[in-house]
């Protein structure tokens, strides 16, 4: 069946959209979704109708929730790019030599007494993986997790710590999510 011949698609794309297009708007207003990223967003939903198109009873239904799950995975891979970016910057920061200017050796000792807030698990991945620089498996091993998961446990670790740096005025809030 094509994607036309739906029997909920009203005979073209261009009236399809328009009917749903006050729903779509109100999702990426709820996820605060940029502009210039909800075309791209939109663009993947759609692409996903048209491969599912003859599985699909309700298109606008199905095409919402579509798009609700493409917004939530776009959130979740920028907070990944937040933690990566944080990840390689505290592993540079922390690897250069001990000889530190006083302001540098001040931000050490806060960052170090944010980190001692955060719960133990937290605490040991963050040590073993900064100071001590192991890698994935190695930390997994060490701390008793699986490998396929360490990833996720890292991130909440490093999202853990962002809440606490920027309660403790070290760090100030990005306003991108």
């Amino acid at each position: 069946m094509s994607v036309l011949d739906h029997p909920h698609v009203d005979g073209s794309w261009e009236l399809f959209l328009e009917r749903v297009r006050p729903r779509l708007k109100c999702i990426f207003f709820r996820y605060r979704i940029p502009p210039e990223d909800a075309d791209d967003l939109l663009q993947q939903a759609l692409l996903a109708f048209v491969h599912r198109a003859g599985e699909v009873r309700d298109p606008a239904a199905w095409l919402a929730g579509t798009l609700r799950h493409k917004c939530l995975l776009y959130w979740r891979d920028r907070r990944r790019r937040v933690y990566d970016a944080v990840d390689d910057a505290m592993l540079e920061w922390l690897a250069r030599p001990q000889a530190l200017v006083q302001e540098d050796a001040d931000l050490r000792r806060d960052i170090e007494q944010t980190i001692q807030r955060l719960p133990q698990r937290c605490r040991n991945l963050l040590q073993l993986r900064y100071q001590q620089g192991y890698e994935a498996p190695e930390l997994a091993q060490r701390l008793g997790y699986r490998t396929s998961s360490i990833g996720k446990i890292t991130n909440r670790c490093l999202a853990a710590l962002m809440r606490q740096l920027i309660a403790a005025g070290l760090v100030k809030e990005s306003r991108n999510g």
